[in-house]
């Protein structure tokens, strides 16, 4: 055991104080936002909308985070990724307390459109800090211990917001993401200031090449498009399973979301660590996780047994664990060649787009055709994105030609 926890404590070392402030900061900001695994219960339960005004409403959530995921990354490579995260923290805060005030359709749609413009303009600033304050050979691992503060936040945010509901009801939770957010932006401005934070890699690249020229980083963006449309289904479709199909209540759902991130915070590190040792191709895996995710829906149909609910979302949890920082390395690397803010837009532009379809067509295909038919779906598009990364191989390999 004592070996075991020193190898575990041993995947951690190397990573700069800055890399470990912005993880805390991270955390603060994720474990407040526990409003997102319960708005397409809350938008059901109560206010009253339909499976498909949801849908809509999904999709505005995703216009709003296309639009702010442009706007951060050109700001960034404007003014800095610093200045960007501190206004779209506080900012975040603040609409997300007015957004309770929201009650008709056309009201919560632009709500929430505002609310994510705002919130994912942190996305790309936050990839160009991260690496600014990693070392080259490090920024898989801080990309990873990013994504440990996001899933122990992801933990706790939505059991805490499980028994909110259950105390105080819905508004308590609109409320704590505002404080979360204000909380992370003065935590922020108190640890990373520019003239405190130390830069590990700045790299100034002369004649940058264009994003939107690079043809690889398209066909990325596109398997990454694919990948974020069957993840999010876990936002939104997921937990109106869970349900009303399986019958668990919000605090169940809460828990079991919960368990994901735990089972990430505990073992998503020491796994990168050894899959970096192996030395794979990203993109292999990259397409691994994927289909790790899609699986992890079709298994539901197999049995009406309870139990198939934990193994479905320990399947999905391992996917993202090997997915995400792999998909995320991959673009930080490809970034070297250009624009940083550019590319890591891009990038995050690829799941805000997914959140504009994602919920909206999982919630018009669940309305239609039921669950398990969606599931079905849901599981053949994945293994489409597992095809789209082995053709990226082929365009890597193309390009050292």
């Amino acid at each position: 055991m004592k070996k075991l926890y020193n190898n575990y404590i041993n995947t951690f070392r190397g990573l700069s104080t800055e890399v470990w402030w912005l993880a805390l900061i991270t955390f603060i900001n994720r474990s407040g936002t526990m409003v997102i695994p319960f708005l397409s219960l809350y938008l059901t339960k109560s206010l009253h909308f339909s499976l498909s005004d949801v849908g809509w409403i999904m999709s505005f959530f995703g216009l709003g985070s296309v639009v702010g995921t442009w706007i951060g990354g050109k700001l960034t490579d404007i003014i800095g990724y610093y200045k960007v995260m501190l206004v779209s923290l506080f900012g975040t805060g603040i609409l997300f307390v007015f957004l309770q005030f929201a009650s008709t359709f056309n009201e919560f749609c632009f709500g929430i459109f505002m609310v994510m413009l705002v919130a994912d303009a942190f996305r790309p600033a936050m990839f160009v800090a991260l690496s600014a304050y990693s070392k080259p050979e490090n920024k898989t691992r801080s990309v990873t211990l990013i994504r440990l503060a996001i899933n122990l936040g992801f933990s706790a945010g939505p059991a805490i917001g499980g028994l909110i509901i259950t105390g105080i009801g819905y508004a308590g939770l609109f409320w704590m993401d505002g404080i979360t957010c204000v909380s992370a932006a003065f935590l922020l401005l108190k640890v990373l200031h520019p003239k405190k934070a130390k830069v590990q890699d700045e790299v100034k690249v002369e004649n940058p090449i264009s994003v939107y020229k690079d043809k690889a980083f398209w066909v990325f963006f596109i398997a990454m498009f694919i990948f974020g449309f069957v993840f999010m289904q876990y936002f939104s479709t997921i937990p109106l399973y869970y349900s009303d199909k399986r019958f668990l209540s919000e605090f169940e759902i809460g828990l079991l979301m919960g368990l994901s991130g735990l089972f990430i915070f505990l073992l998503e590190m020491p796994l990168i660590k050894w899959l970096e040792d192996l030395k794979k191709s990203k993109v292999k895996l990259i397409a691994l996780g994927l289909f790790l995710v899609g699986f992890s829906f079709i298994i539901l149909n197999l049995t009406g047994w309870v139990g198939v609910l934990i193994i479905g979302i320990l399947l999905m949890s391992v996917g993202e664990m090997i997915a995400f920082p792999f998909s995320n390395a991959f673009a930080i690397d490809r970034a070297e060649k250009g624009n940083k803010g550019e590319y890591m837009a891009l990038y995050s532009i690829a799941f805000s787009l997914s959140h504009i379809f994602s919920h909206n067509v999982g919630m018009q295909l669940v309305a239609k055709f039921g669950f398990e038919t969606t599931w079905m779906l849901v599981t053949a598009f994945a293994f489409v994105g597992v095809l789209i990364l082995f053709y990226l191989l082929r365009v890597l390999r193309k390009e050292l030609i």
